[in-house]
């Protein structure tokens, strides 16, 4: 194994490690984006978010048998890009987006929970308001811009969002403990991501469910500490 390889996969485990592993590989993170983009991205750009989130997500599933960890990174970060671009092109190209993406959609033998039909209920009467950009749609294009900071679109929480009803506990769980701790909170703020090893030890969630779940954790964490009222009625469960 490498030397990058070997220090990825130490950087997965600690998280001082993995500041210090990001900082040293940020012009192969820059580069990559630049590659895939077409053109010269720098650190002030949305891109830059997205692929410094898609390497740490690299960093963080990254195993030996997955061979040269760069490698894995560059096709993660692609991955990730491509799917920025996307959401980017189906947000500008239509507005409107039904909220109760951020539930999932009901599976085989899952139950359809109040809260979906709640939120299908509110959609109806928002298409029927006179102001089309009124409430939960405001809402909605807050939140979009709030993710984008952290390389999340709005499209990517129905899969992101836990279905069986013991991993929407241990979420729930997940983001009280995260939203009532002033130091996690002001570090998922400031890094852009979820502080894994902090929370999984203060909230007893193991830390495959958190990363697994990352982007629902973070996507609801903003809901409920910020100016979205309709939104926190959706997810009001989690403060129960």
């Amino acid at each position: 194994m490498d030397e990058v390889s070997s220090r990825a996969l130490k950087a997965a485990a600690d998280e001082a490690v993995l500041e210090a592993f990001i900082q040293e590989n940020k012009s192969f993170i820059l580069s990559v984006a630049s590659r895939i983009m077409k053109r010269y991205v720098t650190d002030s750009d949305d891109e830059w978010s997205v692929a410094l989130i898609a390497f740490d997500e690299a960093v963080r599933s990254y195993e030996e048998s997955k061979g040269d960890f760069k490698l894995f990174a560059g096709m993660v970060i692609k991955r990730r890009l491509i799917d920025y671009i996307r959401s980017e092109s189906r947000h500008n190209a239509e507005i409107s987006v039904e909220p109760y993406a951020m539930d999932g959609d009901s599976g085989e033998g899952d139950e359809v929970t109040g809260l979906q039909l709640e939120v299908k209920s509110r959609t109806a009467e928002m298409a029927d308001n006179a102001d089309p950009s009124a409430g939960i749609r405001d809402e909605i294009a807050q939140l979009s811009a709030e993710l984008k900071a952290y390389g999340i679109s709005f499209f990517e929480l129905e899969e992101a969002s836990p279905r069986a009803e013991k991993t929407k506990n241990a979420c729930a769980t997940a983001v009280r403990t995260l939203i009532g701790d002033e130091d996690m909170k002001a570090a998922m703020i400031k890094k852009k991501t979820l502080p894994m090893k902090e929370l999984s030890k203060s909230s007893g969630v193991d830390r495959k469910t958190l990363e697994r779940h990352r982007k629902y954790l973070i996507a609801v964490a903003l809901i409920l500490t910020g100016d979205l009222p309709h939104m926190a009625e959706y997810v009001g469960y989690i403060r129960e």
